[in-house]
């Protein structure tokens, strides 16, 4: 894979550049966000952004379909965004991650992160059904995935400890099988507490109980 770095007074103005010298399109190169820069003061402190681009050998029916597939619906969605490939083939899910950055990036996430899953549900959705296969597809915006699971990572852990200190059960807000699952996970070497599910549907959530 050939990678270059390029700097542009913004982010977007350095990866057109980039594009323009690896001779490619956005859906074949994964885009990693160096520094955003600054703009400064009458030009006095201001820093030029920097990114890091990276043409991937080859892609798949699936990174083909998710990228056409996202930029239709956010299109539609009357936002000030650009779709951006992060991974092409991430080695935790086992398939592309697409970055979403902009002026909107705020309206893509919605309340409590609601419209980002609800995009990534019918992308994934859209794309298996156009290509046959499963769209193992992982959509972000300016690192609002990562932010949350440090957020319950960090819920987790209060909460439990408040568990043991109480020696009472606690019960944690409906939550996504993706966010309970990653609930799950962080307490799981945790002897002091266990974890259960609990509920249905979109009221279903996380018990932590005392050992």
């Amino acid at each position: 894979m050939k990678s270059i770095e390029m700097t542009a007074k913004t982010v977007e103005e350095a990866i057109e550049i980039a594009l323009r010298e690896l001779d490619a399109d956005r859906v074949e190169v994964e885009i990693d966000v160096i520094s955003r820069g600054k703009p400064g003061i009458l030009g006095i402190g201001s820093e030029l952004a920097s990114v890091r681009v990276t043409k991937v050998d080859g892609t798949s029916d699936v990174l083909d379909s998710a990228s056409e597939v996202l930029n239709n619906l956010v299109s539609h969605m009357d936002v000030d965004v650009v779709v951006n490939l992060k991974e092409a083939d991430n080695q935790e899910t086992g398939g592309p991650v697409f970055e979403i950055e902009g002026d909107d990036s705020g309206l893509i996430i919605g309340r409590k992160g609601e419209t980002l899953r609800s995009l990534q549900f019918l992308t994934r959705f859209i794309v298996g059904r156009q290509t046959g296969e499963r769209a193992n597809l992982t959509v972000d915006v300016e690192g609002y995935d990562e932010r949350r699971k440090q957020s319950l990572s960090n819920l987790a852990n209060r909460v439990a400890e408040r568990v043991v200190k109480t020696g009472r059960s606690i019960e944690l807000e409906p939550m996504s099988p993706r966010e309970r699952r990653l609930v799950h996970v962080a307490l799981s070497e945790n002897s002091d507490v266990y974890t259960e599910s609990s509920g249905d549907g979109r009221d279903r959530r996380v018990v932590v109980i005392p050992s």
